[in-house]
Parts: C-alpha cells; sequence; structure tokens
C-alpha cells in the first residue's frame, strides 16, 4: 500500500503566508517611518532602524502601477502575459502577473484597480511532489 496522502501546499515566495486554505501576503511596517515592504530586512530599509519592523496581512486590493507585456520567455513558460508593478492600498508595492486581462496596452490603462489571487504555481512542485502556491493580480470586477 503507498501513501496517497495529499502533499502540503508550500509558499512561491517567502512572504506568502499559508493559514489553512486562505493564503495572505505578510507585509512588514515600520513603526518609527511608516515604510512598507514584504522582504525581511535586519533593519527597516527606509530608515535603518532596527527594532521597528512589524508583520502585518496585507491588503489584496490595490491599483495597477507599471507592467511589461512579455512576449519571449524560457522554454515552457507560455507567452504573452503581464508582468506587473502593483501599489496595494496600503502602501506596499509588489510584483507578480496580472491575469485574466488582454495582454494588450489599451487593455491596461494605468491606475487600473486589482486583486490578488492566489493560486498554483504554474503546476510547479518541490521534489517531495508538494503544489507551490503563489499571488497573482486580476482586475478588480
Amino acid at each position: 500500500m503507498t501513501d496517497t496522502a495529499p502533499q502540503p501546499l508550500r509558499p512561491a515566495q517567502p512572504y506568502i503566508r499559508l493559514d489553512g486554505d486562505t493564503p495572505y501576503v505578510e507585509g512588514r511596517l515600520c513603526s518609527a517611518c511608516g515604510a512598507r515592504t514584504a522582504a525581511v530586512h535586519l533593519a527597516c530599509p527606509g530608515c535603518g532602524g532596527r527594532d521597528t519592523v512589524q508583520s502585518y496581512r496585507a491588503p489584496t486590493t490595490g491599483r495597477l502601477h507599471a507592467y511589461s507585456i512579455v512576449r519571449r520567455s524560457y522554454p515552457g513558460v507560455p507567452v504573452p502575459f503581464v508582468s506587473a508593478i502593483v501599489d496595494l492600498d496600503d502602501g506596499l508595492t509588489l510584483k507578480g502577473n496580472l491575469i485574466n486581462v488582454a495582454p494588450e496596452p489599451d487593455a491596461l490603462p494605468v491606475g487600473m484597480p486589482v486583486r490578488m489571487v492566489f493560486g498554483d504555481a504554474m503546476g510547479r512542485t518541490d521534489k517531495d511532489g508538494a503544489s507551490y502556491v503563489a499571488f497573482f493580480f486580476e482586475p478588480a470586477a
């Protein structure tokens, strides 16, 4: 008999947290200067303060800040796709793929409201077969 228990999900980025079935992005906020980041630093990247950065659950809504339509990529990566920079509603800025929208400039107005969604990271798995979960952005309805 083989063990067919489902493998746990793995976060595709170190700042993705898995809270049961509800993944989220963990941001970091400096209480001294208000800087926000998703990456872990030894000190605040804004003011250099130590012991001033606290973790928080980032919002899932924001606005498209900039984008690039990728038409050529590595083998196995479907193109075209939209690589986007999004300013979340609280000021945290993240880079991710924008999905469920035509990869054409007319469909991608800067400032467009978007929301963060989570899903399978393009079928990627670790050596034990566990799937990775990633975040994406899509136009907010």
